[in-house]
């Protein structure tokens, strides 16, 4: 215990150096304007940073990308609350009591509330992050070849069971994903794989060309078949944070510790992410709250409860990543591209072969959530200024830093034909109502799970029954079929019952258009 608290302390000292403070703050500030601005997700307002760490130090890259994943958690807290506007998913369950009570003439203290909901939910998170990562990593030095492909197995299948909407087409988007990441030259016997005698395919494709396509260019290509809005999504109002009483906030203590210790467990759980700890954190509220009877019409539940279960989400997602190698999110998805640009694969030899950069990361944690919070107060006014600019030209800088992004990878214009082409395929996917963090993930985790279960085969003689023998790979490959089989038979069930009327949809005004509102993982 003593040595962690030694090394969060050097980390602590590292973070003061002057360049990985400036990217802190820059991570804080972009994260919060990515919040902000709706259709601008986390994930890709994350893709779109990536590329520019590639000339980074990594630990500078890497509090880059974390400090926007924890502070676009909060950013879109205020769209939701002002203006009924959320910044993406995360933030559909605060703005079901964080509008009403704003409505109710309290936009001052909703917005004091979240904040207070963000600080504590990210700061146990992150002492929670700390005390595990370290433990996880050394039981996790205990594997070999079969349990790194049976944990990979499981962080697959758990995207495709927390996705949202039609599991047939989940799993078709992490074929496709995988089905790219075959594509090059194979690791193990040096085959030349679907690269068409092109020589840029010899290396495959990079799967930052990928995410930067799926989630950008097809995300602009998504709102030009709408048609852009010419008129500013909102004004701005004069507003402030109004900080709740230390005795108010005793009296939800229990629910804010509980809201926040879900969130950190969803968060561990691969795939899940801020939205779905959100979702989870509010309904239980709903349904076993004090005051489940009033939310939804403006109670400090409904906003404490998701927006500190997001925020712990961040904590928890960490863990999998740094211990594992295994992204629990789709932002961390992100940052694992990250660490692989500069030649890491992070896992349980992390710990060990660069703790003081993984100590620099968590301190960067908790130093990022005080900033986050401390700019939250301050500067409601400036970061929804950002509404005032038009769709149009949002996209086009999109596009720019799509461009940019993808010809930074290998400087070759074959990369932004590509990147345009899973731009289309992106667009197709959101039309189609397929997901797309399947699909990216697959090209991300597919090298991995590939090279784990040839080394398998070459070490144990070609014996399959070695990914279910073994008591730790056993025990996780269950785990991925019972993940997966779950919401199959979730669907039996739901085909046997008898229909019934269907339920009003929630709806939200966006832009002085109604839309569904529904929850995304």
């Amino acid at each position: 215990m003593i040595e962690i608290f030694a090394q969060l302390g050097d980390g602590f000292i590292a973070c003061l150096h002057p360049t990985t403070m400036l990217m802190l703050l820059l991570g804080i500030v972009v994260g919060l304007l990515v919040g902000v601005l709706p259709g601008l997700t986390l994930v890709m307002g994350v893709v779109l940073f990536l590329p520019f760490t590639y000339k980074m130090q990594v630990t500078d890259a890497i509090v880059l990308l974390s400090a926007m994943y924890v502070s676009g958690t909060y950013g879109g807290a205020f769209t939701s609350i002002l203006f009924r506007i959320p910044g993406e998913p995360i933030h559909v369950p605060l703005l079901w009591d964080g509008y009403a009570m704003a409505r109710n003439g309290q936009p001052a203290r909703a917005l004091g509330w979240t904040l207070v909901a963000a600080l504590v939910g990210g700061l146990l998170s992150a002492v929670a992050m700390v005390m595990l990562t370290k433990s996880v990593a050394s039981f996790a030095l205990r594997f070999s070849s079969p349990e790194y492909f049976a944990i990979l197995v499981f962080g697959l299948t758990s995207v495709i069971a927390l996705g949202s909407g039609s599991l047939a087409n989940a799993v078709i988007g992490l074929a496709l994903g995988l089905l790219i990441a075959s594509v090059g030259t194979d690791p193990i016997y040096g085959a030349a794989r679907f690269t068409f005698d092109m020589p840029i395919f010899a290396d495959g494709i990079e799967f930052l060309v990928v995410m930067v396509g799926a989630y950008g260019v097809g995300e602009v290509l998504s709102r030009l078949e709408r048609g852009f809005s010419s008129k500013p999504l909102a004004t701005i109002s004069s507003t402030k944070t109004e900080l709740p009483s230390l005795a108010e906030v005793g009296q939800v203590k229990a629910m804010l510790l509980r809201s926040t210790v879900v969130g950190h467990i969803i968060g561990i759980i691969p795939g899940a992410g801020a939205t779905v700890a959100a979702f989870v954190a509010y309904g239980l509220e709903s349904q076993f709250g004090r005051r489940r009877a009033q939310m939804g019409s403006g109670v400090v539940e409904g906003i404490v409860a998701p927006q500190s279960a997001a925020t712990a989400s961040v904590g928890g997602a960490l863990i999998p990543l740094l211990a594992l190698g295994i992204p629990g999110s789709g932002a961390t998805a992100v940052i694992l591209g990250a660490f692989m640009l500069h030649g890491i694969q992070p896992g349980p030899q992390i710990m060990m072969t660069s703790s003081a950069m993984v100590y620099t990361i968590f301190a960067s944690i908790f130093i990022g959530i005080a900033m986050m919070c401390v700019l939250g107060y301050f500067a409601i006014r400036p970061l929804v200024k950002i509404l005032d600019f038009p769709e149009a030209i949002v996209s086009a800088f999109v596009m720019l830093f799509c461009f940019v992004g993808a010809l930074a990878i290998r400087s070759n214009v074959t990369d932004l034909w590509l990147m345009i082409g899973f731009g289309a395929l992106g667009y197709l996917f959101e039309r189609y109502k397929f997901p797309i963090a399947p699909l990216v993930l697959g090209v991300i985790l597919g090298p991995l799970a590939e090279e784990s279960f040839m080394n398998s085969m070459i070490s144990f003689s070609n014996d399959w029954t070695v990914f279910f023998t073994r008591p730790i790979a056993g025990t996780v490959m269950a785990l991925a079929i019972l993940t997966l089989s779950l919401p199959i038979i979730g669907l039996i069930r739901n085909r046997r019952k008898p229909s019934g009327p269907p339920s009003a949809p929630q709806l939200s005004s966006v832009g002085g258009a109604e839309r569904v509102l529904t929850p995304e993982a």
